[in-house]
């Protein structure tokens, strides 16, 4: 379990990662994804940090797009953190939504045999 001060270091890193993403970075590509949740490692050597789009299409191209300025975001964060490290940055795609769309037709489709 972690403790919390990586729990709120995590939500701090999700809030200020959006604010970057929807000001500061210049791909028009990333203005419509969502950050869902942010895992940091306890020593804030890395962070894992899920994200959601809109365009489901375009999933692989956004995933490498962020990548690739993950970089430049880490960059952004230091000056709003007063911590010794700022994370090394992943991005990938938060299928949760996804999972549980699939959980709800599985279970309406087990309500409607049962019914049936």
């Amino acid at each position: 379990m972690k403790n919390i001060r990586i729990e709120r270091l995590n939500d701090a890193f999700q809030e200020e990662i959006s604010k970057i993403i929807a000001t500061e970075v210049k791909d028009d590509d990333l203005k419509f994804i969502t950050i869902t949740e942010v895992d940091a490692s306890t020593d804030l050597s890395y962070a894992k940090v899920y994200f959601t789009c809109l365009e489901d299409n375009k999933r692989e191209k956004i995933t490498e797009a962020l990548n690739k300025a993950s970089s430049f975001i880490r960059k952004c964060l230091a000056p709003r953190f007063d911590t010794l490290k700022i994370p090394e940055l992943t991005f990938i795609y938060d299928n949760s939504l996804e999972y549980g769309k699939h959980i709800d037709e599985l279970i309406d489709k087990i309500h409607e045999e049962k019914d049936a």
